[in-house]
């Protein structure tokens, strides 16, 4: 596992948590909502302008032959971490949302009509519910929904039983954003495909805490977003398999996604091409990739293992505090904490933990639904990565105790 030298020294890496804030030593404490960037992310960023700034793919010139092969290396980059086949499956997006929402456009018009079905669950994050009822409204189709049990836990019976020859895709996260639950997403691969039926990951919350290997799971699309896990913000990426992706119309129409154009007809590129028209982050593609590879010079499992210790941590001292009440209780759970406590709103708590320099996040985490069925507004949630420490763990406790006392 990391040691407390190892983070310190990796702490040096990010500037910004060395700031203080109502004069207090910042805490942040809000890596589920964005995590902080190493200087090597902003680094590149700041060298690909000045040394490497032109458009892609398009020139013949030096400096656009070299932003293409940055950008082409950092699909590459993306491909290793993620266990892919091969680049082309790999398809760049402004992030998670744009990704899900360009399979439920695309997916949905090719392969749903009216009467088919979508299986999402009551953990889904907004971003894994709108695009779908946006699809089920255009082609009038019916959302099921997974119930979970009052841990936080998915019902897999349930998800057994409702599938049938309607049902056209089950999109499902991986890691819930609010009660840290981990899905067995190869359990829910498993059981979906034995019915022949796609599976759409949201691995947004994954992306940082998990080992992921694609094959391995055997999704048909996994998105994910660079700023989840230290790279810059506005890009990220759709895993698709090329059995689907060759057979979806493109999302958008434009640049760079075709092949030849005339005013009878347009034929498209190929993958992964055909769903990246116009001009893509090129200077963020080469940040995020800086970003995977400072993650992999970490080691992914060494991150998972020491995050897992805070987690706990965290978790025992929290429940200390008379009337917390914690919302996420499975056995299998990534690193986030989401609390009330007592009839305390849980924004005025955010507040006095704000005037004290602890950083959390307040509210119902763009997922309503899972607040619904909990019968809450919504929760405290304090989310941890690497950089996060034990000392900081019982400054966040102390102020929590301090908030609760002048809320009470």
């Amino acid at each position: 596992m990391l040691t407390q030298q190892d983070i310190s020294h990796l702490r040096a890496d990010f500037p910004i948590l060395t700031q203080k804030v109502h004069g207090s030593q910042l805490v942040y404490f809000d890596n589920a909502a964005t995590t902080q960037k190493p200087e090597i992310v902003v680094n590149t960023i700041v060298n690909h302008y000045f040394n490497a700034n032109a458009n892609i793919h398009r020139g013949v010139h030096f400096l656009s032959q070299k932003a293409t092969e940055a950008h082409e290396q950092a699909r590459e980059a993306v491909t290793d971490f993620i266990g892919a086949k091969n680049s082309k499956e790999i398809i760049f997006t402004r992030g998670t949302t744009e990704a899900i929402n360009l399979v439920a456009t695309s997916f949905g018009e090719k392969f749903c009509t009216k009467g088919d079905e979508i299986i999402i669950s009551v953990m889904e994050h907004h971003s894994n519910i709108v695009p779908w009822q946006l699809l089920a409204e255009r082609k009038r189709l019916k959302i099921n929904i997974i119930p979970i049990s009052e841990k936080g836990e998915l019902d897999y019976n349930y998800f057994k039983n409702i599938l049938n020859e309607k049902t056209k895709i089950v999109a499902i996260t991986h890691v819930s954003n609010v009660l840290g639950t981990i899905n067995n997403v190869k359990k829910i691969v498993e059981i979906a495909h034995e019915n022949n039926i796609p599976v759409l990951l949201d691995g947004a919350q994954a992306i940082p805490h998990i080992c992921l290997n694609i094959n391995e799971i055997d999704a048909d699309f996994y998105v994910f977003s660079a700023h989840k896990i230290y790279g810059p913000t506005g890009i990220g990426i759709l895993y698709g398999k090329d059995k689907f992706l060759e057979q979806m119309p493109p999302y958008q129409g434009g640049g760079e996604m075709i092949s030849k154009v005339t005013f009878e007809k347009t034929t498209y590129a190929d993958l992964p091409f055909k769903f990246e028209a116009g001009t893509p982050d090129f200077i963020g593609s080469t940040a995020f990739a800086a970003a995977l590879k400072y993650v992999q010079s970490i080691g992914i499992k060494q991150i998972a293992q020491y995050e897992n210790e805070l987690l706990k941590y965290a978790t025992e001292k929290i429940l200390e505090i008379p009337q917390i009440k914690i919302y996420g209780n499975s056995a299998e759970k990534s690193a986030a904490l989401s609390f009330n406590v007592g009839n305390i709103h849980h924004y005025d708590i955010g507040v006095l933990l704000d005037q004290q320099g602890v950083a959390v996040r307040t509210g119902h985490h763009c997922a309503q639904p899972l607040m619904d069925f909990y019968k809450i507004a919504g929760t405290v949630r304090a989310s941890f990565a690497f950089y996060n420490t034990f000392e900081e763990i019982d400054i966040f406790i102390t102020a929590l105790k301090k908030a609760v006392k002048m809320l009470s």
